[in-house]
């Protein structure tokens, strides 16, 4: 007995961004195929799909994030729940797209009895019966080897590169610490920038706190941008934009993938000397963290690109010149 098969792609999505998962549906051309995700009264997380998933190419999209009363394990945690399903509802391949991985900041040890918080992720997803996972500038690279299987890691610069074109020719690339300076010169190569760092010191013991000291670099009278993977609490951010308005810098916007805008974030930049902060939609933004200066682009049409050459067993990489490799 012979039988040709023909490929399905089915579209899932978590409630932790399902914006964004409407977005990437019509650049697929593929609806969002429902979920039912339900709360018992317990906190307890059910799901059942609406229908048949065998054989499909599953893609279950969520960002690990806090929303609408729940947390950012409780999104971890619906994901996990929804690669279970597709699994033993046979699903051929399962993977996991998260735009936003939780946890990514606790990637190593640096003091004596901490956990690796982003392996253990990794392992749950595998446990789950993810095939791939797909992920959007990750904190860093190494997470890529902490999943035991393929992970695609993709990177907002071609939408954030696109948008900082238009802000003339006097333009700064600024790394506001020396974590990013490899990223941001791949933003100041691809924009014809001169590249400047902020020297900053990291405050021991102290979780979310540092302290900007020097420049190095010309910024006076320029264009400065200050490129991140995520603004969190947005101290790092807008202590660098004073010190560059200090060095004398024309004016100062930050360009990050990920707004997460903990804790007094949003206050901190409506108050800060930046001009304009640029995020991408990788994170829900509710309305109470908008502000007058922010700026939301859409990463909808780069990660679509990456479910269609998945789904089609072709390159990711080349649909951002390698430029997506840490």
């Amino acid at each position: 007995m012979e039988v040709v098969t023909t490929k399905r792609l089915h579209l899932f999505s978590g409630r932790h961004n399902a914006a964004l998962t409407e977005l990437i549906g019509g650049h697929l051309g593929v609806p969002v195929t429902e979920a039912h995700i339900d709360q018992f009264s317990n906190g307890e997380t059910h799901c059942r799909f609406a229908e048949s998933v065998r054989g499909s190419d599953v893609f279950i999209v969520q960002s690990h994030a806090a929303h609408e009363g729940r947390s950012l394990n409780d999104s971890i945690m619906e994901q996990l729940i929804m690669v279970d399903a597709a699994r033993r509802a046979s699903a051929k391949r399962i993977t996991a797209v998260i735009p936003f991985y939780g946890y990514a900041r606790q990637d190593r040890k640096s003091e004596g009895r901490e956990p690796i918080t982003a392996k253990l992720v990794a392992d749950l997803f595998k446990a789950a019966g993810t095939k791939r996972l797909v992920g959007i500038d990750l904190h860093s690279g190494q997470i890529q080897g902490f999943f035991n299987g393929p992970v695609d890691h993709l990177t907002a610069m071609p939408v954030l590169v696109d948008r900082l074109r238009g802000f003339g020719d006097d333009l700064v690339v600024v790394s506001p610490d020396a974590g990013r300076v490899k990223v941001a010169e791949r933003y100041a190569q691809q924009l014809h920038a001169d590249l400047a760092i902020v020297h900053k010191r990291r405050l021991k013991g102290v979780k979310n706190e540092s302290e900007a000291k020097d420049i190095v670099g010309e910024v006076e009278g320029r264009t400065c941008v200050l490129i991140d993977d995520m603004i969190d609490t947005a101290g790092t951010i807008c202590q660098a934009a004073e010190l560059l308005v200090d060095r004398g810098a024309a004016s100062v916007t930050a360009a990050a993938t990920h707004g997460v805008f903990s804790g007094p974030a949003v206050d901190r930049l409506k108050n800060s000397s930046l001009t304009k902060v640029i995020v991408t939609d990788t994170l829900p933004m509710p309305p109470e963290k908008q502000f007058d200066k922010l700026e939301i682009l859409s990463v909808s049409a780069v990660i679509a690109d990456a479910i269609r050459a998945v789904f089609e067993d072709a390159s990711v990489s080349s649909i951002f010149d390698g430029q997506n490799q840490n």
